[in-house]
């Protein structure tokens, strides 16, 4: 099986941002996003009846919409795409009285009561994984970054692999679930890999393999689609870029600009030194396996394992230093202010931790979480 690569202009990236939507009240959440995607529709007046909107999209449950950038070259021109579409949604969303929450989950609801969105690939979805799918009341940040030649695809994917606890740490903000402090920093992370095809990815030594992998999912009906291969990071043939898909939701546009300029400064950096001869080191995969749980379980405070020789690092320690390593090339891409804001996460405490201080200074009462994120929200 041949896949084309749609090889793109290196670095340039785009920003997938899932938003659940709340009752301004309750905090619960509102299963109206079928609504909300009608109202944004009609606003859009280029748009047909037929057409979907080009940045304002539909999920699997009908608490949800995403909203996407296009292609963009800096990070700050993602912020503005994202700031704009926020505000469409707004408009819309205002007038009923619900607000916009974004965190890896929301801690009161209930998993298995949450509509789910009525399309045919959902309702497949749904059907296949029986309890685990109906518990993917889960919510994330996807960037995408282009990757100027299909040969460097699957080493920066490797190598992206090498920093998904840190990646995973910064964004961690779902350590509640179904009312519940789960004990860990990310539940989302180990609740999205129950899904067939999430997860770690494969190592692959050469693009031929991964076409055979997809080759083999698709004959023996693993997946129908592509797409469906939902991995932690992952090609994206059509697009031409490398996608991350580690982070946890995040609450403010600052946040979701961080993340993106530390992937962009990622690929970049990896994409320099596969240009001149280097090769991108693999963590053996019991290493990658326990890396993300580390960060999942303690989030900021992961110790976690930097090589093939078991060398360990606490999680910040190791960022503060590719922080530096990274700075000319933010400089490179204009993304210098972008990428300090992870400084200012690690400084300031990442979701989880806001979360779990918010409810002890209010008795435990998690729909205090809810208000304190709607209200970050309305600041972004």
């Amino acid at each position: 099986m041949r896949i084309d690569y749609a090889e793109s202009r290196q670095s340039t990236l785009g920003v997938e941002w899932e938003i659940a939507l709340v009752d301004r009240e309750s905090g619960d959440l509102r299963s109206v996003a079928q609504e909300i995607l009608d109202g944004v529709h009609a606003n859009h007046g280029n748009l047909g009846p037929d057409d979907e909107h080009p940045h304002v999209k539909q999920e699997l449950l009908l608490n949800t919409v995403e909203i996407v950038t296009g292609v963009c070259d800096t990070v700050a021109q993602a912020k503005k795409e994202l700031h704009d579409n926020m505000q469409a949604v707004r408009e819309i969303a205002d007038p009923m009285g619900v607000e916009l929450f974004s965190a890896g989950s929301h801690p009161i609801a209930q998993p298995s009561t949450q509509p789910v969105t009525d399309k045919d690939r959902y309702g497949k979805l749904i059907d296949r994984t029986q309890w685990w799918g109906r518990q993917m009341v889960i919510y994330g940040v996807h960037v995408h970054v282009g990757v100027d030649h299909k040969s460097k695809v699957l080493p920066i994917v490797d190598g992206l692999i090498n920093f998904q606890p840190h990646l995973q740490a910064l964004s961690a903000s779902s350590p509640y679930w179904g009312g519940e402090d789960t004990g860990y920093a990310s539940q989302r992370a180990l609740m999205f890999q129950q899904l067939p095809t999430a997860g770690l990815p494969y190592h692959f030594s050469q693009w031929s393999e991964y076409e055979s992998y997809v080759a083999d999912m698709l004959h023996t009906g693993v997946i129908d689609d592509i797409s469906e291969i939902r991995w932690d990071v992952r090609p994206v043939p059509r697009f031409g870029t490398v996608e991350m898909r580690i982070a946890d939701g995040l609450s403010s546009l600052k946040d979701v600009g961080a993340m993106a300029a530390l992937t962009q400064c990622l690929v970049q950096s990896m994409s320099d030194r596969l240009d001149a001869g280097e090769r991108i080191p693999v963590m053996p995969p019991w290493y990658r396996v326990e890396n993300k749980w580390r960060a999942a379980r303690y989030g900021l405070d992961a110790i976690i394992i930097l090589d093939k020789a078991g060398n360990e690092m606490l999680v910040t320690d190791h960022l503060t230093e590719v922080l530096n390593e990274l700075e000319p090339i933010a400089k490179r891409l204009d993304c210098e202010n972008e990428l300090r804001d992870v400084e200012r996460i690690m400084r300031g405490g990442a979701g989880y931790q806001w979360q779990r201080k918010i409810a002890a200074e209010n008795d435990g009462d998690l729909r205090a979480l809810v208000r304190d994120n709607t209200a970050r929200m309305r600041l972004t």
